[in-house]
C-alpha cells in the first residue's frame, strides 16, 4: 500500500511543463458579458495550457509568436495570436462548432443542440463527476429523469452489471454508442425476477467517468438511423480528446453504516502527435469497493412454514428454527452491494493525414472482479435423507454431528464473477468534392466467467455409496454414517467452475453525407455486423443432477457458440424549407441471417418561431431483433418460490428439442411505432426550457415468461419434461406482448443568476409516465393456456410496467463563489408498485415516494488542485413500502395482522429482504454515502 501511495504521489507531483518567457493574462466572457469559469486555454501546438478561474480570469506564460486556443463546451472555439500582447480578453460565442458536436440522431450534416428536431440531453463531464457516484451508470441515475438503474436485491451474475433503462422500456431497447459507433452488448442475460428480467444491454458501468467528455442522450426512437435496439432512444458517449489538459483524481468513500468502503484513482491525460497534427487522450481508472450489508431479521414462523416437510423421516420443529435464528437473526444472509474491484483503460486518438482526411480511433478494456453471496443455506434448508433419516447436509461440514441438528450451522455459498469487456474502433473521415465520408471498423466483446465456493452438489457428491457398512450387518448405522461421511468429506468438492457466457461483435460502417444546397443535405450509409454468443461449459460437478447448490453450471447440451450476421442501409434527407422550418426523413432496410428483413422509417420536423419558442416532433417505426442470448440461453436456475423456499427451475430456449415438444415457436423481431411532439426555447437572461410528449407502441415484445409449473397430468409433455429433469417449473422466451408507453419529459434551466458575490444555476428536469401497460391479450401457447397458466402473470406485468417510478424529478442548484462551488440536488422518486409472486391477488405493494438529497462542495485550493466532498442521500432516506388493497377482500387481509405478516413473509423471503422485497426497489438501500476526492490538473 505504501508503494501505491508513493506511485500516486509521483503521478500528481512529477508532471512538468516547459513555459516560454512572456506572461499573458485576461478575462473570458460570454455574449452577455458574464465570466466563464473553466475555459480551456492552450498554447497551440504545445502541452502548455491553463483554465479560467471563477471570475473568468486566466494567466499563462507563452512565446511572443504563440497562438492561444480558447475552448469551452457549448461555445465556439476561438484562436488568438499573442503578437507580443500581455493582456488578451476574449468573448466566446455560444453555439458549439458543428464539426466538434456530434448530435446523436442526425445522419446528415450535424446540427447544434438548439436546432435539432429531436429531444437531446447533453451532459458534460463536470455534471457527471459532481454526483459523487462511483460509476457512470449511477451518475446518470441522478442526472437524467427518464434513466433508471438500481442494484438488484439478489445479486449472483447481476452483481456484474445492473439493469438500466430509458422510459421504462428495458435495457435492450436503448442503443449505446461510443463516439457515434455501436458498443457491444454484455454477455449477461438477466433472468432473476427483478426489473430488467429477460433483457440484456451494454455494460455502461464499465466506462471510466474520467474518460468522458460529454454524453448525448436522444430520447426518441432511432432504429431508422442506427438499426436494432434503438426503440427507446440512443446514448452517445463522447470521449475526451484534449492533447493538453489532463488530471489525476483520488477518490475515497464510505457509507454512514461504516461499510461499503471505496477507494479509487484515475488518471486522464493527453499528448499531441506531430506538429499539432493529432492527439492521443488516455484514461486509467482503478477502483475497489467493499461489500455493504443490509440484512433483515428473519421470521421463525415463516421459515418453519417454508421448510417443514411432513413426509420427512425426522420432522422439523419450530424450536429448531428458533434456536438457529436466536444465534443468527438474519439467517446468515448478506444482502446489499457486492465487493467489486475494477481496472478500466481507455484511449482516444485522431490524426490529420491531410488537410481533408483524418484518421481516428478509440479503444477500451475493462477487467472487473465481483464477490457476492447467495442466500445462506440454513440447517433446516433441505429435507432429510430417505435412506439414513439424517439431514442431507449435516455430514458436509467437519466437526458436525449428524445426530444433532443444533451442531450443524449451515453454510453461505459465494458467487465470484470475473468480467472482461473490450471495444475498439478505427476509421477515417475525409471530404472529397464536398462529400463527407466516414468509414470505420468496430470490434467489441464481453466475457463473464463465474466461481461458486463454499457450497456443494448434493446429488453429485452424496449418494448411498458414500455410506460405509463397516460392521457388515447389512444396514447403515449412525456411527457408520459418520465414518463414511468423514472418509468422503476429506475429498468432497466445495468449489465449482460453472462456466459463463461471452458475446462479441464486429461492425463495419460507411456513412456519406453532403450539403447539396443551402436548403438540402443528404446522408447515405451501410452497416455490416456479425455477432457471436457463447455459453461456456461448466465442469461436470457444477451441473450434474441439481448442479452446484445456489448456481448451477452450464451443461454440454446447453453450451456452445452461436452466431449470425446482418447488413443494413439507410438514406436520410434534410430539407430546410426556410431558416425556421426544417423537414427531415430517414428510411432503413435491414436483413438478418436468422429471421429475415426489417424496413423502418423516421420523419421529424422543427419550426423555430423565435429563439424563445421552437416546435418540434417526429414519427417513426422501429424494430429490435431478438438477441442471441434470448434465442439460445438454456439452463437450470435456483430461485426463491414464495412458501416453498429455494427451488430449481429450468429455462429452455426456443430452438431446443424441448421447445418443439411443448409447441414453443421461435422468436421474431419486435416492431414499434414512436410519436414525439414538443416545444422549447431560450429566453434572454439565461432561462431555457423544453417539454416533450412521447408515445411508444411495441408489437410482439419479447419477454422471459413466468415460471410454468406442472399441470397434474403425468402424460402431459410439460409434466414429463419437469419430472425427467427434476425441475419445479420451466420458463421460456416468447413474443408474448403488445405494449403501450407514453409520458412527458420536461427540462428547465436558469443559469448565471447573480447572487451576492457569486453565480447561481437552477435546473429542474422530470419524467412523468402517463401510460405503460399491456395492449391486448397475452399471446400464450396452447399448452400453457390450456393448463390455466400464462407466461405473463401479475408479477411479470408489474416487472414490465410498474417496477420503475411512475415519475421522477431532479431539482438542482449550483452556486459558485470565489474558490468554492456548492451543489444541492434533490431527486424525487415517485410511486412504484409491485404484484409480487406468491402474494394474494387482492392486494399489492407500493413503494412510498421519496426525495433523496445530495450535497456537493468543491474547493479550488489552487488553479490546479481541487478538493471535493460529496454527501449522497444526506438525510439517510431509505426505500419504504406498504400493502395496498384492491377490493373488500384485500381490506379484510390488511385488517388481520396475522395475514399481513404472512403476506410480508411471502414477498421478502421471511424478512430477509424486508427493506426492498425480493423483487426490487426504486433507489439505493445503502442510505447516506460520504465521498471525498482530490483532483490535480496537469
Amino acid at each position: 500500500m505504501k508503494l501505491f501511495y508513493a506511485f500516486t504521489a509521483f503521478l500528481l507531483l512529477s508532471v512538468t511543463t516547459a513555459f516560454a518567457q512572456n506572461s499573458v493574462s485576461g478575462t473570458v466572457k460570454d455574449d452577455a458579458g458574464l465570466p466563464l469559469a473553466g475555459v480551456n486555454i492552450v498554447e497551440k501546438g504545445t502541452n502548455n495550457g491553463t483554465s479560467t478561474n471563477f471570475d473568468g480570469n486566466y494567466e499563462i506564460s507563452v512565446a511572443d509568436n504563440a497562438t492561444l486556443v480558447f475552448s469551452y463546451v457549448g461555445f465556439a472555439t476561438t484562436e488568438v495570436n499573442v503578437g507580443g500582447q500581455s493582456t488578451i480578453n476574449v468573448t466566446l460565442a455560444e453555439g458549439m462548432q458543428l464539426e466538434e458536436f456530434i448530435v446523436v440522431g442526425s445522419r446528415t450534416a450535424p446540427r447544434s443542440n438548439a436546432d435539432t428536431p429531436l429531444p437531446v440531453d447533453v451532459i458534460g463531464a463536470k455534471e457527471l463527476t459532481s454526483t459523487g457516484q462511483m460509476t457512470f451508470d449511477k451518475a446518470l441515475q441522478y442526472r437524467i429523469p427518464s434513466f433508471n438503474t438500481v442494484q438488484t436485491p439478489v445479486n449472483d451474475a447481476t452483481s456484474l452489471l445492473d439493469p438500466y433503462e430509458i422510459r421504462n422500456m428495458g435495457p435492450s431497447r436503448t442503443l449505446i454508442l461510443i463516439n457515434g459507433k455501436r458498443k457491444n452488448l454484455s454477455a449477461l442475460l438477466y433472468t432473476q425476477t427483478s426489473p430488467g428480467r429477460g433483457e440484456t444491454g451494454a455494460d455502461i458501468s464499465a466506462i471510466p467517468t474520467d474518460a468522458i467528455k460529454r454524453v448525448e442522450i436522444l430520447r426518441d426512437g432511432a432504429s431508422a438511423q442506427y438499426g436494432s435496439d434503438a426503440i427507446a432512444g440512443v446514448m452517445n458517449i463522447i470521449l475526451k480528446d484534449s492533447p493538453n489538459v489532463g488530471s489525476a483524481t483520488i477518490r475515497t468513500g464510505i457509507t454512514s453504516e461504516g461499510d461499503g468502503e471505496m477507494f479509487g484513482v484515475a488518471v486522464n491525460n493527453g499528448t499531441s502527435i506531430g506538429e499539432d497534427k493529432g492527439f492521443v487522450n488516455y484514461t486509467v481508472d482503478l477502483s475497489k469497493v467493499n461489500i455493504a450489508n443490509r440484512p433483515g431479521t428473519v421470521d421463525a414462523a415463516g421459515e418453519f412454514g417454508d421448510f417443514f416437510d411432513p413426509d420427512a423421516a425426522e420432522l422439523l420443529t419450530l424450536s429448531d428454527v428458533e434456536e438457529f435464528l436466536s444465534r443468527r437473526p438474519d439467517a446468515g444472509n448478506i444482502n446489499g452491494s457486492p465487493e467489486t474491484a475494477a481496472a478500466k483503460f481507455s484511449v482516444n486518438f485522431g490524426y490529420d493525414l491531410s488537410e481533408n482526411t483524418e484518421l481516428y480511433g478509440n479503444a477500451a478494456y475493462v477487467y472487473k472482479s465481483v464477490n457476492s453471496f447467495a442466500n445462506y443455506r440454513t440447517p433446516y434448508w433441505r429435507t432429510l435423507d430417505e435412506n439414513t433419516g439424517f439431514p442431507y447436509l449435516a455430514d458436509f461440514f467437519p466437526g458436525n454431528n449428524p445426530n444433532n441438528r443444533n451442531g450443524y450451522d449451515g453454510y453461505l455459498p459465494t458467487f465470484e464473477g470475473l468480467l472482461s469487456d473490450y471495444n475498439a474502433t478505427i476509421g477515417f473521415k475525409s471530404t472529397i468534392n464536398d462529400w463527407n465520408i466516414d468509414a470505420s471498423f468496430t470490434t467489441g466483446g464481453n466475457t463473464q466467467t463465474y466461481k461458486v465456493n463454499n457450497t456443494h452438489n448434493r446429488n453429485f457428491v452424496y449418494s448411498p455409496s458414500t455410506w460405509v457398512d463397516t460392521n457388515g450387518n447389512g444396514s447403515i448405522d449412525d456411527g457408520e454414517v459418520t465414518e463414511g461421511s468423514q472418509l468422503y468429506r476429506e475429498n468432497s468438492q466445495q468449489s465449482f467452475d460453472p462456466g459463463g457466457t461471452a458475446f462479441s461483435h464486429n461492425v463495419g460502417n460507411i456513412d456519406i453525407s453532403r450539403i447539396l444546397s443551402d436548403k438540402v443535405s443528404i446522408g447515405v450509409g451501410a452497416e455490416f455486423r456479425t455477432e457471436t454468443f457463447e455459453v461456456i461449459e461448466g465442469e461436470l460437478a457444477s451441473y450434474d443432477g441439481g448442479g452446484a447448490d445456489s448456481f448451477a453450471g452450464a451443461s454440454p447440451q446447453n453450451s456452445g457458440k452461436f452466431n449470425r450476421y446482418n447488413i443494413g442501409g439507410y438514406f436520410s434527407l434534410d430539407y430546410d424549407v426556410s431558416d425556421e422550418f426544417l423537414l427531415s426523413g430517414t428510411i432503413r432496410t435491414e436483413n438478418y441471417s436468422d429471421f429475415g428483413n426489417a424496413f423502418v422509417y423516421k420523419f421529424s420536423s422543427r419550426y423555430k418561431v423565435s429563439d424563445a419558442f421552437t416546435l418540434r416532433g417526429s414519427l417513426s417505426s422501429g424494430f429490435r431483433a431478438p438477441t442471441l442470448h434470448q434465442i439460445f440461453t438454456q439452463k437450470a436456475q435456483y430461485s426463491f418460490i414464495p412458501g416453498q423456499g429455494i427451488q430449481v427451475g429450468g429455462l429452455i430456449n426456443n430452438v431446443s428439442t424441448q421447445a418443439k415438444l411443448l409447441g414453443i415457436p421461435q422468436l421474431d423481431a419486435e416492431t414499434s411505432q414512436n410519436f414525439t411532439i414538443g416545444f422549447g426555447g431560450k429566453i434572454a437572461g439565461g432561462f431555457s426550457y423544453t417539454l416533450d410528449y412521447y408515445n411508444i407502441t411495441v408489437e410482439d415484445r419479447i419477454v422471459l415468461g413466468a415460471e410454468i409449473s406442472a399441470t397434474g397430468d403425468a402424460n402431459n409433455p410439460l409434466d414429463v419434461l419437469l419430472a425427467s429433469n427434476n425441475l419445479s417449473d420451466v420458463s421460456f422466451f416468447s413474443n408474448a406482448l403488445d405494449t403501450k408507453t407514453s409520458g412527458i419529459d420536461a427540462v428547465l434551466s436558469y443559469q448565471n443568476i447573480a447572487l451576492g458575490q457569486g453565480l447561481l444555476d437552477l435546473n429542474l428536469s422530470g419524467n412523468y409516465t402517463l401510460q405503460n401497460e399491456r395492449d391486448g391479450a397475452v399471446k400464450d401457447i396452447p399448452l400453457v393456456a390450456n393448463a390455466g397458466q400464462s407466461v405473463v402473470n401479475d408479477t411479470q406485468e408489474a416487472l414490465f410496467f410498474t417496477s420503475r417510478p411512475v415519475t421522477k424529478w431532479i431539482l438542482g442548484a449550483n452556486y459558485d463563489i470565489n474558490k468554492f462551488g456548492i451543489s444541492l440536488n434533490n431527486t424525487y422518486f415517485g410511486k412504484t408498485t409491485f404484484q409480487q409472486q406468491g402474494m394474494d391477488s387482492n392486494i399489492f405493494t407500493e413503494f412510498t415516494p421519496k426525495i433523496v438529497t445530495d450535497l456537493g462542495i468543491n474547493y479550488n485550493a489552487t488553479e490546479k488542485l481541487t478538493l471535493a466532498l460529496n454527501i449522497n442521500n444526506i438525510l439517510d432516506v431509505l426505500p419504504e413500502w406498504s400493502f395496498k388493497s384492491k377490493n373488500a377482500a384485500g381490506d379484510a387481509i390488511l385488517a388481520d395482522a396475522a395475514q399481513v405478516q404472512n403476506q410480508s413473509n411471502l414477498i421478502t423471503f421471511n424478512q430477509r429482504y424486508s427493506q426492498m422485497t425480493y423483487d426490487g426497489y426504486h433507489f439505493s438501500q445503502l442510505g447516506t454515502m460520504l465521498n471525498f476526492s482530490v483532483n490535480y490538473r496537469f
